[in-house]
């Protein structure tokens, strides 16, 4: 039986979020009510002191405060291979800026994986640092979210300096 892995919960503009930790390494930023299936996880233990949990906490406050386009924190993503390699390529868009799942599709040599890519980008673990609300669909409309279209329009809105 695996150990619990440390969380702690954060309230944000965008709503509860449960950080979660391995080790020295985030490895999940869940939405309120996420259904657990999404990203699968061992039991949480509450860690609210837990060091790499504070500092995330930290720099997703500076994120929603508008002084922090980038985050530095590490990560651990939890995933298939081609899961991992879709949420690396979102860490590669722009703040600020959106992709969408055949735009990526095709940088990951899979032209025709689109609806693949939006499956994993559907199961990225870490929300709002691998900025999977950056991936819309091809003809510009917002489509899934597991945070909802609110919270991703919102961060899309903050991103481009016109929230609230």
């Amino acid at each position: 039986m695996s150990q619990p892995l440390p969380s702690k919960i954060i309230a944000s503009p965008v709503g509860e979020l449960t950080l979660v930790a391995e080790g020295d390494a985030l490895v999940a930023i869940l939405w309120e009510g996420d259904d657990p299936a999404r990203v699968p996880l061992p039991a949480l233990a509450d860690a609210p002191d837990h060091p790499v949990l504070c500092e995330t906490a930290r720099q997703l406050d500076e994120y929603f405060a508008g002084k922090r386009r980038a985050f530095d924190v590490p990560l651990a993503f939890r995933g298939t291979a081609f899961q991992r390699a879709v949420w690396a390529a979102l860490l590669r868009i722009p703040f600020g800026e959106t992709s969408s799942y055949g735009r990526i599709a095709r940088a990951l040599d899979r032209p025709h994986g689109a609806r693949a890519v939006g499956a994993a980008n559907g199961r990225n673990p870490i929300s709002i640092i691998a900025p999977c609300h950056r991936v819309i669909g091809s003809n510009g409309a917002l489509t899934g979210f597991a945070g909802g279209l609110a919270a991703k329009e919102m961060l899309l809105a903050l991103e481009r300096g016109d929230a609230g």
